[in-house]
């Protein structure tokens, strides 16, 4: 990132839980620490949030991020609590360590009261809508956010500005064996590789043939089907087809990833799509919905 800009979702998200900020003026005035609203803050009275979700801040996007402060300044606030000594931060570590960087003596921010269980829930949230989350640590933020804080998977939607079916395509990859997780995590296999191979009968051995083969995801999704057919299955009955027809199913079958079977008769017709799990009947209301997969 070459330039500091606001996180897409983030305001939605954030807000979602702890209303919008008072539109206050900025102000230099500290003394009233418990006070929510907008103002500047010492960057020396700010100290960072030990439960940070968040523990590896790149140094060369960190550099970036600095310089840009220095030629355009803080362009969002950052989001503090007041403690006894200062201030904490809920939401905004990386552009406080910047500023730093940048040599600023204060920064903007927004004050809110808040405990410490929901100082933890924001700054989860916060780190869940960062732009270059990898899918495995946005399925554990989403996981914590039910776990740990009550949310339900709708809740959770509503919160970080996604779709119910985007939660819960993520939260089944942590049910993935440890080495197709890490092959995800590490950028090996992409999400739509993941999404196959969560429909394998063996994901592991899929994950390390699409790595060796260099498999696309139309590839993987046909490996996966075809593995969980049985013997018989793989007999198909004749029918009478002409080529043309023969050729559209194909295309069609590599498009969706599923068997597709057309018939057709003078002008009339009908196209059958054939799934074997419910995974793949929500990749196929995805794709033809137009929802990112």
């Amino acid at each position: 990132m070459s330039a500091e800009r606001p996180a897409k979702g983030l305001g939605r998200g954030l807000s979602a839980l702890i209303g919008d900020a008072d539109k206050g003026r900025p102000s230099g005035d500290e003394s009233a620490g418990a006070e929510e609203g907008i103002r500047e803050v010492e960057i020396g009275r700010i100290r960072p949030n030990p439960a940070q979700p968040r523990t590896n801040f790149d140094e060369s996007a960190l550099q970036q991020l600095a310089q840009s402060i220095t030629d355009r300044g803080v362009l969002q606030p950052i989001l503090l609590r007041p403690t006894d000594i200062g201030y904490q931060i809920i939401a905004g570590e990386r552009r406080w360590r910047a500023a730093q960087r940048a040599g600023l003596h204060r920064i903007p921010a927004i004050i809110r009261n808040v405990d410490d269980d929901s100082t933890a829930e924001l700054a989860l949230i916060e780190n869940i809508q960062r732009e270059d989350l990898n899918a495995i640590e946005e399925a554990e933020g989403y996981r914590q956010l039910i776990e740990r804080h009550g949310h339900t998977q709708d809740g959770v939607a509503r919160i970080v500005q996604k779709s119910r079916s985007h939660i819960t395509n993520l939260l089944r990859l942590l049910n993935l064996p440890e080495f197709v997780r890490l092959s995800l995590f590490q950028g090996n296999i992409t999400m739509g590789h993941a999404r196959a191979i969560a429909a394998a009968p063996d994901p592991e051995a899929l994950t390390r043939e699409i790595i060796a083969k260099g498999l696309s995801v139309r590839q993987a999704e046909a490996r996966a089907k075809s593995a969980k057919r049985g013997p018989s299955e793989l007999i198909l009955t004749e029918r009478p087809i002409d080529a043309d027809l023969a050729a559209l199913e194909r295309q069609l079958t590599d498009l969706l990833g599923v068997k597709v079977q057309v018939g057709h008769k003078g002008n009339n017709g009908t196209v059958t799509l054939s799934y074997s799990s419910l995974d793949q009947l929500d990749m196929i209301c995805q794709r033809l919905s137009g929802e990112p997969i």
